[in-house]
């Protein structure tokens, strides 16, 4: 029987990585509350007879230059969807789809343009629509709001369309439900998460939409198809499906444009209609987005307008991206920054501009309406002998007038409001420029339309030197150079950093890592023995394991490492690897495991190296992949075979395996057969899984739903039971005839049992050869501790952890976090894993899922699995105290040593993001690096703290 001595010590291990859990989400909370604070959200909305301060040569907002508007969202809209293919080094097979707007743009190019619209990372959905509407720079940590969004309490256009009699009509994507609650006159939502529905939300905005445009009951219609983004996302840009919804979507595009042109003639509905067809952000060659890659913030706007402005537009828009098309003909292209969408909008349609939005009216796309070159707007006391491009230029300048006193107002309302606010050599310099600009507008007015008291001398001077049209581009670069000089201070500047607070959370995260070392040291102390003190190779093991884990936590002082990480992690894995190996060469030994491990490592470089978690069957695969040499070598049917078999192969050797260890190491006959027998059948529904989604066989409609989605929940149900079944052993089974190895066996045998099933399930395919790469490690590192005991002869399991094997275990957590695809952006996260078993969407139920398959193989299955990297003398332990007390003590120093691994690497990187926050990567890299980061530590504390408790 253990004395009450060590049974006090037991309970007072589990209470001590509590208190780790408490300080390191303190530090947490108190860094990211400095780092991630979001920018000051006024709660101020602009009204039509605001008029503090405005010039007077610009009184009111700009009057209505178009009746309706038909905004067309095509979601992961690339630029290269949409542009001629001419316009690229080399022509690619989702390229030249959208035929029906190139044909337009290269036909009407008075009334027809493309864009290359500028996203600012990051690219969420939910923050790019958030951009759209508000005119501003949503901060980074809106990317958590991607799952169930709270409505925008910011001014924005949606609400200037409802508070100004704008009648609204929404279908598609329900996140606008969402964002606006109560904007809209009529609304056909339509679930946005499931990423492998290709088709739900398209068919629904399909099936309203050409319906609408015969209505009269509403000014502005928003369709928002998504199949192009869930494609991406599924089966990468370079894939079958991508190509037929962008064909789908040029039908679409067709109907629309058809109808709007047949129902455009004088006096219908759509006379005055602009249409804009565009994308919230671009996407990757995988289908990622949210960062901040040419490829993710590239994507397009195509506006035309059924009514054809005068012939001076083409001197506005002018030429300085064109190419001819596939058919010859001339093709231009503009660029514009989503930033200034709200604020373009707002002037075509005469509404007041958000309050809170810092764009400028696009003149590209302001020009392409005919209401805007319309002289008949321009007042009875203004110039009346201007051409068309010098009254367009006029109404433009006091649109610019109106968006600068609107941005200068907010910049002025948010450094008073806000904490920090903007450096006052910026305000300052803003200031200038934006006093100035307003400087010159009297005497703009006066040159370009003299007033009738004007003297002949001043009338003749004005005409001689042509400074109408001189004085008013003066004038309008003034004006944008005030708002781009804004709009650049924003991007540099905005997020605002409580240094105090960041230096606070820091200093508390490097004492509770000081701690979590002395604590490790001092439990060293008190467990090694005479023998392995004596050893040579102690002190430097612990010091190599040491100089691994600061090399890897230093490593993210640069971003083209965080980038890296994945190889990085597996250069270390490996090149501990090869020291093992050259230490036991050293002494003319050859150990098979240690090949064996390094062989390994091999194959998980491969598999980060070209990812594993895309459906390899695609065309996005390199030529220079060696699934593709493969397919090459025996032919893409045989490759397709072979991806369809091998996966049911490895998870049958992977449940034959586990099987085999339950038998060995579960002795309770009930726990051991409740465990096989939910495993068992596990692997069958996984298997039935996979095998109804197969295409070599054939199945029923019935018989394939019931694969698709019943097997899943079997799954998920049969781990819960069994973590369930293990809870109840541990709390209510006897164990006074099992040795303390055998005890914390079973019970991690249990648990590893009840997660696994799950896990592969999410990771795919790819799951069952992770697993066995998993396995074959973990049986080399048991095996080579256990041969490293017997060379010091220590006696029944009294010594020190293994520093080395710890490191390791971590370092090949990593590893499999990016072998099976995951990467620390928000785009790397595989959304299709949510819906593995689902077709609706729960946010707690997809989050769970999605969290399970994010941190399975990277935090959940290495905390769990230590317990047998910790106990390596299984049939030599006794039930003699001291020795079960030895036993528990290494487990803890196992838990601690990697609890304090993660905790030097999240030290680091808070570090590192806090020297780099103002670097241009900072949120496209750096800080979802450290979001991962921090849950990933507070994840690992939280199960070393359940762990501390289940085992011990």
């Amino acid at each position: 029987m253990a004395a009450p001595g060590s049974h006090a010590r037991r309970r007072a291990w589990p209470l001590l990585f509590l208190a780790v859990l408490m300080f390191h989400s303190l530090a947490i909370y108190l860094f990211t509350r400095g780092f991630l604070l979001t920018r000051t959200e006024l709660d101020v909305h602009s009204h039509r007879d605001d008029r503090t301060g405005i010039s007077p040569g610009c009184s009111s907002w700009p009057p209505p230059a178009v009746d309706r508007l038909v905004i067309v969202v095509l979601d992961a809209l690339r630029f290269d969807f949409v542009a001629p293919s001419t316009f690229f080094q080399e022509r690619q097979p989702w390229m030249d789809k959208l035929q029906v707007l190139q044909k337009l743009a290269a036909d009407e190019k008075t009334s027809a343009r493309i864009f290359k619209a500028l996203a600012d990372p990051p690219t969420t959905s939910l923050q790019r629509l958030k951009a759209l509407t508000t005119g501003g720079l949503p901060t980074f940590i809106d990317v958590g709001n991607s799952f169930g969004a709270p409505a925008i309490v910011e001014d924005n256009i949606m609400h200037q369309f409802a508070k100004n009699g704008k009648r609204v009509v929404m279908m598609g994507d329900d996140t606008w439900i969402q964002l606006y609650p109560e904007h809209f006159n009529k609304s056909y939502p339509y679930p946005s998460f499931n990423v492998k529905d290709l088709d739900t939300v398209d068919n629904g905005v399909i099936e309203h939409l050409l319906p609408s445009l015969h209505k009269n009951d509403w000014d502005v219609l928003i369709a928002h198809f998504l199949g192009v983004d869930h494609a991406g996302h599924i089966f990468g840009v370079d894939s079958t499906p991508m190509i037929q919804k962008l064909e789908q979507y040029n039908r679409i595009l067709e109907d629309v444009i058809d109808t709007l042109k047949s129902l455009s003639t004088s006096g219908g509905p759509h006379e005055n209609t602009l249409l804009l067809v565009m994308g919230d952000h671009g996407q990757t060659l995988n289908g990622d987005h949210g960062g901040g890659t040419a490829e993710e913030v590239e994507t397009s706007l195509f506006a035309w307008s059924p009514k054809t402005p005068p012939n001076a537009v083409l001197s506005v828009l002018g030429k300085n991206l064109c190419n001819a098309d596939l058919h010859g003909k001339e093709v231009c292209v503009s660029t514009m920054q989503q930033l200034d969408f709200a604020v373009t909008i707002a002037a075509l349609l005469g509404i007041p501009f958000p309050f809170g939005s810092i764009g400028r009216v696009n003149p590209e796309l302001y020009a392409l309406s005919a209401g805007t070159w319309d002289n008949q707007q321009i007042g009875a006391n203004d110039c009346t002998q201007q051409n068309d491009l010098e009254a367009w230029m006029r109404r433009y300048a006091e649109a610019l007038c109106i968006n600068c006193w609107q941005v200068k107002r907010y910049i002025d309302r948010y450094s008073a409001t806000s904490v920090i606010g903007f450096r006052a050599e910026d305000l300052n310099h803003v200031a200038d420029l934006y006093s100035k600009a307003q400087a010159n507008w009297s005497s703009v007015l006066r040159s370009t339309c003299p007033l009738e008291t004007s003297s002949q001398d001043e009338l003749k001077e004005c005409a001689n030197k042509e400074c109408t049209s001189s004085a008013l581009r003066l004038q309008i670069d003034a004006y944008s150079d005030f708002l781009e000089s804004f709009a650049k201070l924003a991007r540099s500047a905005w997020t605002e950093f409580d240094l105090w607070l960041m230096g606070i959370g820091l200093s508390v995260m490097i004492l509770s890592v000081s701690t979590q070392a002395c604590m490790l040291v001092k439990l060293n102390i008190n467990q090694i023995s005479e023998k392995e003190r004596a050893s040579s190779s102690f002190i430097p093991k612990n010091f190599f394991a040491f100089a691994l884990v600061a090399i890897r936590a230093a490593s993210f002082l640069s971003n083209s490492y965080i980038l890296a990480e994945g190889r990085v992690a597996n250069f270390l894995l490996a090149t501990s690897c090869i020291a093992s190996v050259w230490h036991s060469a050293t002494k003319g030994k050859f150990i098979i495991e240690e090949f064996v491990f390094l062989l390994l490592n091999i194959f998980i470089r491969f598999g980060i190296e070209f990812g594993m978690s895309k459906q390899i069957s695609g065309s996005i695969i390199s030529n220079d992949h060696p699934v593709s040499i493969i397919c090459g070598l025996f032919g893409s049917s045989f490759c397709s075979d072979l991806m369809e078999i091998f996966p049911i192969i490895s998870l049958t050797l992977v449940a034959y395996i586990i099987l085999k260890c339950i038998s060995y190491a579960i002795s309770h006959r009930f726990l051991k057969y409740s465990v096989m027998s939910g495993s068992i059948l596990s692997y069958i529904f996984i298997a039935i899984h996979w095998a109804s989604e197969s295409t070599l066989l054939s199945h029923t409609k019935a018989i394939r739903e019931t694969g698709i989605s019943l097997a899943p929940h079997l799954v998920y149900t049969i781990g819960g039971l069994s973590l369930a079944i293990s809870a109840f052993y541990r709390l209510f089974g006897s164990t006074d005839h099992l040795k303390m190895n055998e005890r914390i066996t079973s019970l991690s045998a249990v648990m590893l049992c009840s997660w696994s099933p799950t896990i592969l399930i999410l990771l795919g395919r790819q799951g069952p050869f992770v697993a066995l790469i998993c396995m074959t490690i973990a049986w080399c590192l048991i095996k080579l501790q256990q041969k490293n005991q017997r060379e010091l002869k220590l006696d029944k399991g009294i010594h020190a952890a293994d520093s080395v094997s710890v490191t390791q275990w971590s370092f090949l957590a990593v590893c499999l976090f990016y072998l099976t695809g995951h990467w620390c952006t928000f785009d790397g996260l595989r959304y299709g894993a949510a819906f593995i078993g689902f077709d609706h969407f729960h946010i707690i139920r997809q989050g769970l899922l999605l969290s399970i398959d994010t941190f399975g193989v990277s935090h959940i299955l290495p905390v769990l699995s230590l317990p047998f990297i910790a106990i390596c003398w299984y049939n030599s332990a006794s039930k003699n105290s001291k020795v079960n007390d030895a036993t528990v003590t290494r487990l803890i120093q196992v838990l601690l040593m990697y609890g304090l691994i993660t905790s030097i690497t999240t030290t680091l990187t808070i570090i590192c993001v806090t020297i780099q926050r103002r670097h241009l990567m900072v949120w496209g890299l750096f800080a979802p690096k450290y979001v991962f980061d921090a849950i990933g530590l507070l994840l690992t504390d939280l199960l070393v703290v359940l762990a501390s408790i289940y085992y011990s």
